[in-house]
């Protein structure tokens, strides 16, 4: 049962950091602790309950939720496979519940986040809404009147690995054109990257960091340097608002959603794409011009987001 403070914890278990905290019934996160993630089932498992003991060591939590990417089982107690994570079938709940002695559910990062906004954020009050969180993937939630919807496995909606260019870009998930490879941080990056090999000299800063690295060309750094006004950057970063908008509709089309709210850490760069993303959305829709649009919004609870309704989560179900 949950103590009368009602405060649980949430952790949002990444594949770099592990970072977890303490969440008011308002959604207000009191407290924080972070730890970098281990690799192998045993040491994620040691540093994830390390957090949540640290925390519940500081305040009368009673539940803990944890939030990562990956294929969580109907149950919410089980991680089928998450691919920046060491578990594969894992009951990872009921492992971490015997190292802290708390009820502890399992749900997918992008759903969390969806939950909370709809909650605490962007997402209040809107009746069928998508979100999509841009990060290094895309990640994706739905929620039919504040409810997720989960599938019949428990693992929609994979909204990043829709094939949007057939032979296109080949993506981890194995497949190749996935909308993910045109529109996120990582595919930001590869697009200023592939416009430096046909164009050297529209970009010198840019084409500098290629020549020495081309890993150090990253997602944030086109985006700062299309805020910077370099022609590059602006042109890399209007060709993700195009896939976003070619996106967009193509999840309209499937769902029509009253609101979509835009995530995930590409979501803080949002002025420079979102008003052209709109209008490829808006001439894309099947039926444009003749069915209402969509409002699309960014999300207002920033790197919070999975926190949040992880712990908002494990309130509800423990």
């Amino acid at each position: 049962m949950l103590s009368r403070t009602g405060l649980t914890v949430g952790v949002d278990v990444g594949g770099t950091s592990v970072r977890a905290g303490v969440v008011t019934a308002e959604g207000a996160v009191l407290d924080t602790a972070h730890a970098p993630t281990p690799r192998g089932e045993a040491a994620l498992e040691a540093t994830v309950a390390r957090v949540i003991g640290e925390l519940a060591g500081r305040h009368p939590v009673g539940a803990a939720g944890l939030a990562l990417a990956g294929f969580i089982t109907p149950d919410l107690r089980g991680v089928r496979f998450a691919p920046h994570l060491s578990w594969r079938d894992a009951p990872v709940a009921d492992r971490i519940a015997a190292r802290t002695g708390l009820p502890v559910v399992v749900e997918h990062d992008a759903n969390a986040a969806a939950l909370a906004e709809r909650h605490f954020g962007a997402a209040a009050g809107a009746s069928t809404t998508v979100f999509v969180a841009l990060g290094t993937g895309i990640g994706a939630a739905l929620l039919l009147d504040g409810v997720l919807f989960r599938g019949a496995h428990g693992v929609a909606p994979e909204l990043g690995h829709l094939r949007v260019v057939p032979g296109g870009r080949p993506c981890p998930c194995g497949k190749s054109g996935c909308w993910e490879r045109y529109c996120s941080g990582t595919a930001l990056a590869t697009t200023a990257v592939e416009m430096i090999a046909r164009e050297p000299g529209l970009s010198p800063a840019l084409r500098r960091l290629v020549v020495d690295d081309p890993g150090r060309v990253t997602g944030r750094r086109v985006a700062a340097a299309a805020r910077d006004g370099d022609p590059l950057g602006i042109a890399a970063v209007a060709d993700l608002a195009r896939w976003l908008g070619e996106g967009l509709a193509l999840v309209a089309d499937v769902f029509d959603p009253d609101l979509v709210v835009i995530g995930g850490g590409v979501s803080a760069s949002a002025p420079l794409f979102l008003d052209d993303a709109r209008e490829h959305y808006a001439a894309r829709l099947t039926g444009a011009g003749r069915r209402p649009l969509a409002r699309i919004r960014t999300a207002q609870l920033g790197e919070d987001a999975a926190v949040v309704g992880a712990a908002r989560l494990a309130r509800d179900a423990c």
